[in-house]
Parts: structure tokens; C-alpha cells; sequence
């Protein structure tokens, strides 16, 4: 089994650089551009299963592919909910008074979804739902946070370790399974 891992194209100007978790917002000119090219990048992938977020910036991101299915659109994978927070920017955080003190403190300092109901929600999409299809090429569109979250579950990582993995707007991980462990693949 193969599954490729999409990180959404680029987003509005104005939500560049911010917490952006279950905002619903839509890319880019630049995003725009991004998801033609990916579409064009993926034409021939023969994906048998796609699953996409449900948030708008992962749809638009797949709208231009031409799919052989019907995608499946789940909550699940959204990015994490960063409450209050979310459309800041992590200066504007700290201008509130939240101070980085390190990467775990600041996580569970911001209100929204608690970090362990994340890890839950993806690790039980992604072991339950997506791991368990009967196929071989599967295509995720989602966020940058939950391609995170996955990479720490399946390599046995810390959260932070995962976390300082540059993943850029339309950029991938492909994730190879192999003797019923996942390994991640340089695409």
C-alpha cells in the first residue's frame, strides 16, 4: 500500500503565516496555481482511493484533479483546532501574553483541541479508516499538522521531531508500507 500525502496548496494572502486550524478559507492565486499543477503532477497516479478534508483549502486543492473515484471527505482530517487562536499569527500570540517557552508548553498553551484528541483523531482515521482499505495507491489531501501527527505515530517520533519536518504549501510525504510498517518515501 502507498498513500500519498498532500499538504493543501497555498492559502489567502491575508492567512499566510498563521494558525489557521478549522478556519474555512480558500487559496490563493498562488494556491490556485499550485493545484493545477499538482492535478497535472498526478494525472496518470492511478489512484483507487482518495480521501480530503473537509475545510475548503483542501478541496479547492483537489477540485482540479481528475479522479477515477469519488473522493471521501471526512472532519477527520482537518487541521488541528487552535480555538481562540486561530488566524493569528504566532507573534500575535505572544503579544496576547502567551510566551514560548518550548514546543510542548506552547502546543498546550493555545486553547482549541487539545493535543492527545488530535493525535487520537488521527491516529484512529488513519489506522481505522485509511489503513484499513482494500487498496494500493491512496491519495490524502490535508494539512500540514495532521501529515505531522501521522509521521510521529508511524516513525515512532516525537511530536517535535515531526514538527521541525519542513513540509511547504503543495508538498508531499509518501508513506510506503512494507512488512506491515511504513516508511516514508523521498518523492
Amino acid at each position: 500500500m502507498k498513500i500519498t500525502l498532500l499538504r493543501h496548496a497555498q492559502v489567502q494572502d491575508d492567512f499566510l503565516g498563521k494558525y489557521n486550524g478549522h478556519n474555512e478559507i480558500g487559496l490563493s492565486k498562488k494556491g490556485d496555481e499550485q493545484a493545477l499543477a499538482l492535478a497535472d503532477k498526478y494525472l496518470n497516479a492511478g489512484f483507487d482511493t482518495v480521501f480530503c478534508s473537509d475545510l475548503l483549502r483542501a478541496k479547492e486543492t483537489l477540485a482540479p484533479f481528475e479522479l477515477q473515484c469519488k473522493p471521501i471527505f471526512s472532519s477527520a482530517l482537518r487541521e488541528k483546532s487552535w480555538g481562540r487562536h486561530e488566524g493569528k499569527s504566532f507573534e500575535q500570540i505572544n503579544a496576547e501574553g502567551i510566551e514560548y517557552l518550548n514546543f510542548d508548553y506552547w502546543v498546550d498553551a493555545l486553547d482549541g483541541e487539545r493535543v492527545e484528541d488530535f493525535r487520537r483523531r488521527v491516529e484512529n482515521y488513519f489506522f481505522k479508516t485509511i489503513f484499513k482499505q482494500d487498496a494500493q495507491n491512496i491519495l490524502v489531501v490535508t494539512h500540514s499538522g495532521v501529515i505531522k501527527m501521522l509521521l510521529s505515530l508511524v516513525q515512532n517520533i516525537t511530536l517535535e521531531e515531526a514538527f521541525a519536518t519542513e513540509l511547504p504549501y503543495a508538498s508531499c510525504v509518501i508513506l510506503d508500507k512494507i512488512a506491515n510498517t511504513f516508511v516514508q518515501v523521498k518523492p
